[in-house]
């Protein structure tokens, strides 16, 4: 007879749908494990026939090793100066970096996915909405949480104050005298997108302006949410089989704005002079173009986020950091008139 195999404390873990440092801290008769957790474990360690080795006992005292960075897409390109703020600002902590792709299409289920595999000690999540079921699900997790991007009362975040940055987009137009608005909004909604539109809507309103609904259009490509170039593209197409275009248009994400840039200058129309045009983000291409385009300081928010990282594992401090970044305008000549 072949003999049997050990059991481990990441099968326990596996079973009892926790991380792995949850099923250390119940063999270390941690106090800070709700019972209703401590049972599921102590239910899984009977099924398994588990028996714990003195390394698995020490797992709960030792400090975090893997910071695990979830985010919704690997190609937008905003993501990227929040992870330099993060590794800026992580060299202190000794712990190495994985990122994580949960996808776009649900990133929601995606960490949630993520979470079930127990092999991080901390995270850090961009862009992506913790709803009151994935709270549930990682509450047993009990590991070190910051949100960016967006926000949840029971955990520590660095939320951006999109529908702010919608209005602004929407009051710099008009000031510039503009008469007729559009917006290319993505494919999928999100919570952000949402709130830029409302945003929008809410300038336009305020200033008298016309809100012509044919005017905010979606971009074909639903790939990563159509927050992409063939987003814009597409978008600027659908304004010319109209036959008619708005004077400026509002783009949900700078990736968007670079893809209608394209697509307006191809059709032969001058910027801002035909057709006005701006984005949101600032990514670093943006400059380039001379796009205008709404800042979301993503990169201090990067550096703020591990920070507040950094005070959670050296002092175990258990009270909530939760911030509203506000954005900043940045006018360029897409918009600007002479």
């Amino acid at each position: 007879m072949a003999p049997q195999k050990k059991i481990t404390i990441y099968q326990v873990a596996q079973r009892a749908g926790v991380a792995i440092s949850t099923v250390s801290r119940v063999l270390n008769n941690s106090p800070n494990v709700s019972q209703g957790t401590k049972d599921k474990v102590e239910e899984a360690i009977k099924e398994l026939n588990f028996r714990p080795q003195v390394s698995a006992r020490k797992l709960a005292s030792r400090k975090p090793q893997m910071l695990a960075i979830a985010v919704p897409s690997f190609t937008t390109p905003y993501y990227n100066e929040v992870l330099k703020g993060v590794k800026d600002e992580i060299d202190d902590l000794d712990l190495d970096i994985v990122i994580y792709n949960t996808g776009s299409k649900n990133p929601e289920e995606g960490i949630q996915n993520f979470f079930n595999r127990g092999t991080a000690d901390t995270v850090i999540t961009i862009s992506i909405d913790i709803t009151d079921e994935v709270h549930h699900r990682l509450q047993s997790s009990e590991i070190p949480i910051v949100l960016v991007g967006s926000s949840h009362p029971m955990y520590n975040y660095f939320e951006l104050n999109n529908q702010k940055g919608g209005f602004m987009a929407g009051e710099h137009l008009v000031k510039q005298g503009y008469k007729s608005f559009g917006m290319i909004l993505p494919a999928m909604n999100t919570k952000s997108s949402l709130l830029r539109y409302n945003g929008f809507i809410d300038a336009l309103k305020e200033f008298k302006m016309p809100v012509n609904e044919k005017f905010f259009v979606r971009g074909e490509s639903k790939k990563h949410a159509g927050f992409t170039e063939e987003a814009g593209f597409e978008a600027i197409y659908e304004y010319d089989r109209m036959g008619e275009f708005p004077e400026a248009i509002f783009c949900s994400n700078d990736t968007q704005a670079i893809g209608a840039y394209h697509a307006i200058s191809k059709l032969g129309l001058k910027i801002p002079e035909d057709v006005a045009i701006m984005g949101y983000d600032n990514i670093k291409f943006t400059k380039y173009l001379d796009l205008t385009t709404i800042d979301q300081k993503m990169y201090s928010v990067g550096v703020e986020a591990t920070k507040r990282l950094a005070q959670i594992i050296r002092n175990k401090d258990e009270t909530k950091v939760q911030k509203t970044i506000d954005p900043v305008l940045i006018p360029r000549g897409s918009t600007l008139r002479k």
